[in-house]
């Protein structure tokens, strides 16, 4: 009779009591979310946020995400014919490389599909990121920004002054370029104008079926929409306004207006 891959015990090694329990417990967990759900789906992330990551899981609460840990997931799923869980799993396990994840479900692959090729949260951007567009501020009175403000945007590298206590932007400002690597101060300049470059999705990589079979896929979510290559922000709040910010978003080309005001 031929020995099931289910009874197969993995061993661990080089790693302290409490660490291995953790791996041996997130095996275990993997291997019981396979006899439990009917598909697993490998997925990437753009632009990763653990709150937008939170809101995915909670929308999927009927399956299971595992994120990270990609050594042990491939220890837990096999990474060769004669060590794999289930048939083919070794197939999952070879993609099993950088910032990816695993979501066990027993929805349908059109279902996972059209769920996240229809998915992305906006955010800003982080230091290191590439610049998706050029990104201009125009000169005026930034009346969203208290005067106490002023003296940190002018460390930023903003050319502003105090006009009758107003923060006043004296020149055309250009906070960076298409394809430029933001840098901590135009990442900051970004976040303090409201303007969310950035959008978190999720890219779906590979199907693997409890009937054994695997496939590759190339789902991509709506992170990689072509937006307006250059945009000019603009301050419209008036001095003496309640509301904190009034910064609009201006695209340059034929795209639409991206409105960031705080209604």
């Amino acid at each position: 009779m031929p020995k099931s891959k289910r009874d197969k015990k993995i061993s661990l090694t080089q790693t302290n009591k409490k660490g291995l329990e953790l791996k041996q417990k997130l095996i275990e967990d993997i291997h019981n979310c396979v006899d439990q759900y009917a598909r697993i789906f490998l997925f990437s992330v753009q632009n990763m946020r653990n709150t937008h990551l939170k809101d995915v899981r909670q929308e999927w609460k009927h399956s299971r995400f595992f994120f990270g840990k990609n050594k042990v997931m491939s220890f837990a799923l096999g990474q060769t014919p004669e060590t794999e869980y289930r048939d083919a799993l070794h197939k999952l396990t070879r993609k099993l490389q950088g910032q990816v994840g695993l979501l066990f479900t027993n929805s349908t692959k059109e279902e996972v599909i059209a769920w996240f090729e229809k998915y992305s949260e906006p955010d800003f951007a982080r230091s290191g990121n590439e610049a998706t567009q050029t990104v201009t501020i125009d000169e005026g009175p930034l009346a969203s920004f208290s005067h106490s403000m002023e003296p940190q945007l002018r460390q930023l590298g903003l050319p502003t002054t105090l006009k009758k206590g107003v923060v006043t932007l004296t020149q055309n400002y250009e906070v960076c370029k298409l394809g430029q690597t933001l840098t901590p101060e135009q990442a900051r300049i970004l976040k303090l104008f409201d303007y969310k470059m950035a959008n978190f999705a999720v890219s779906i990589e590979g199907l693997w079926s409890n009937d054994g079979s695997f496939e590759t896929l190339d789902v991509v979510g709506p992170a990689s929409v072509v937006r307006a290559n250059k945009i000019r922000i603009t301050d419209s709040k008036k001095d003496g306004e309640e509301h904190e910010t009034s910064f609009v978003a201006h695209a340059e080309d034929d795209s639409e207006e991206d409105e960031m005001s705080d209604e």
